[in-house]
């Protein structure tokens, strides 16, 4: 799952502030209060959790009161795997800070944790892409899945494959992973026991499939993906990937059964959709997507809701740069996000949570 690529430029509100931890939390919950866009009815009490640099993908434990993500701060060259409490307090590092690392997760009950990593190809950071021939993301091959325990310590290789292995989330009964793999040619999707054994491929059609969450009720599993079709399109994605490379310019949200039968396309918006997570009832699914965007390079990103059949599509932020990878709390009253909102300089992206209202 790639972060900084998807982010614009945020504006900065607040440049330097020498105030108490408390007092600064306090005014910038006021500021959300009295500068909230207009629109984002289903967003109460935005809280501005992170502050500075990238930060992303963070998602709940599955008790609610802990948050996984990652960042790059505190001088790295690339993003790094941190808990913190769902407050922004006690923020700790947990990967080994090697490599380039991504798609962290809670394993049921809080005291494991998954994520994915480069460490073993190289202890530096890989190259960024390059980005001459277009806009590209890098599917770094050395990439391989990590459980460790919450603190980082006790790390254990669950994937050993050669090629990318990421992209994995656990399913909420703790039992199943999925992920994103190349072991057999193209970026598919897998599913894993929680020990890494039974590996199962999921799905077959030529193209990207990846950013995978399980349905609460663990019976099915939301996706986002792209599939070439012409010739063109398929000679281009070969290409680019034949380069451990695709261009992430049209993802459409998939769903599917948990056993990988019974896929659909749930969106036809010919955008840059991703990032899909069910709601709490598992009815509807929220996303990112650049669809709404009027700026001519699409750099804008908002969440929307949109029913497990398609129907019903409806825009949840208005804010002006990029708002994505969102995660509903398990008991459905919180929801937390990645934003350039409030960004202090350009290029920052945060981490938020806020109340969700119905």
């Amino acid at each position: 799952m790639q972060t900084a690529e998807f982010v614009g430029a945020g504006m900065p509100i607040m440049t330097r502030l020498f105030l108490t931890p408390v007092f600064i939390v306090s005014l910038f919950t006021f500021i959300f209060a009295q500068g909230k866009p207009e629109g984002e009815k289903h967003l109460q009490n935005i809280k501005q959790l992170t502050f500075g640099g990238e930060n992303a993908e963070a998602y709940f434990s599955s008790e609610g009161k802990k948050l996984i993500f990652q960042s790059k701060r505190d001088g790295r060259g690339c993003d790094q795997i941190y808990t913190m409490n769902a407050d922004g307090s006690e923020v700790k590092l947990v990967s080994n800070g090697d490599g380039r690392t991504t798609c962290s997760y809670f394993v049921k009950g809080g005291k494991k944790v998954l994520y994915a990593s480069t460490h073993l190809g190289n202890k530096n950071c890989p190259p960024n892409p390059d980005f001459s021939k277009g806009y590209v993301w890098t599917v770094y091959p050395s990439y391989d899945i990590f459980t460790a325990n919450s603190d980082g310590s006790g790390m254990r290789q669950m994937t050993k494959t050669p090629g990318y292995d990421a992209e994995a989330t656990v399913s909420p009964d703790g039992g199943k992973i999925v992920f994103t793999s190349m072991r057999d040619g193209d970026l598919d999707l897998y599913v894993m026991d929680k020990n890494g054994n039974n590996v199962k491929r999921l799905t077959t059609e030529l193209g990207y499939d990846g950013g995978a969450f399980f349905s609460p009720d663990n019976k099915q599993i939301v996706y986002r993906s792209f599939h070439p079709k012409t010739d063109a399109e398929i000679a281009r994605y070969k290409d680019r990937l034949a380069n451990n490379l695709i261009e992430p310019t049209v993802f459409e949200v998939w769903v599917m059964n948990a056993d990988g039968s019974n896929k659909r396309q749930i969106t036809k918006l010919a955008a840059a959709s991703f990032a899909p997570f069910f709601t709490p009832d598992g009815k509807k699914i929220i996303f990112s997507t650049n669809y709404f965007a009027t700026d001519a390079r699409k750099r804008n990103f908002d969440l929307a809701l949109v029913n497990v059949d398609g129907s019903g599509l409806e825009r949840v932020t208005y804010h002006e740069t990029f708002d994505g990878f969102p995660m509903f709390s398990p008991d459905g009253k919180k929801l937390v996000f990645a934003s350039n909102r409030n960004a202090a300089k350009q290029g920052d992206t945060n981490v938020f949570i806020a109340d969700w209202v119905e």
